[in-house]
């Protein structure tokens, strides 16, 4: 049975279709951009826009030797709303998926005209539906880890727009569009707490610029 808030928030579904995406990961208020082509997915899309416009991102755990259709996947992903929708000449979906809310898989259902679909468990993510100010302790030394990240990387950013975002927005942000490992952005997309998922953001980008520091050290 639902708690009496969730009970509160009809946005939230009973059951929902997944998309499962190495390396693809969505947080509340992020944006995500996604070209879908294959027909089982495209069919997805098509009942999710007759719906509730919900889709939720899951990361695969791997492929097991008779999963080709159906790999394990990780018990934690981020549903997300289909906030733009355009289709190509050529048959693809061009979309954006705005993040909700993250869930724990309760259970997999059986498939649906080709796609997949879970019962999900919000529970755990309330937090994500409340408009909270979380704060960053430390924010000129996360700044710092992310300038030294993104310079060891040559990834683009821009700085006037990333200073004026609120800390819980930039480190959702952050969790969803850095090139970190998909294993990392799990990890990241599991843990609860801000300040949590704020200082392991920040130990990522420090040991990565390290690392590739001392590649780089180690080159010469």
């Amino acid at each position: 049975m639902r708690s009496p808030f969730l009970q509160r928030l009809p946005d939230l579904p009973d059951v929902l279709p997944i998309f499962p995406l190495n390396g693809a990961v969505v947080m509340p208020g992020v944006q995500l951009p996604l070209n879908i082509f294959e027909p089982r997915y495209l069919t997805m899309v098509q009942a999710a826009l007759a719906s509730d416009h919900l889709i939720g991102m899951v990361q695969p755990r791997g492929q097991g030797e008779d999963e080709e259709d159906r790999p394990p996947i990780h018990r934690t992903g981020c549903a997300g709303r289909i906030t733009s929708y355009s289709e190509t000449n050529d048959g693809r979906i061009v979309l954006v998926l705005t993040g909700l809310c993250r869930f724990a898989v309760a259970e997999e259902l059986a498939m649906q005209e080709g796609f997949r679909r879970v019962v999900p468990n919000w529970e755990p993510f309330v937090l994500d539906l409340e408009d909270t100010e979380a704060t960053l302790d430390e924010r000129d030394r996360f700044m710092g880890s992310l300038r030294a990240f993104c310079d060891q990387r040559s990834v683009e950013v821009p700085w006037d727009d990333l200073s004026k975002m609120a800390d819980n927005d930039l480190v959702n942000l952050l969790c969803a569009h850095l090139p970190l490992d998909a294993e990392d952005k799990q990890a990241l997309l599991e843990t609860v707490p801000f300040g949590e998922r704020a200082s392991l953001m920040r130990g990522l980008m420090e040991m990565s610029a390290q690392a590739s520091r001392l590649g780089t050290e180690h080159r010469h």
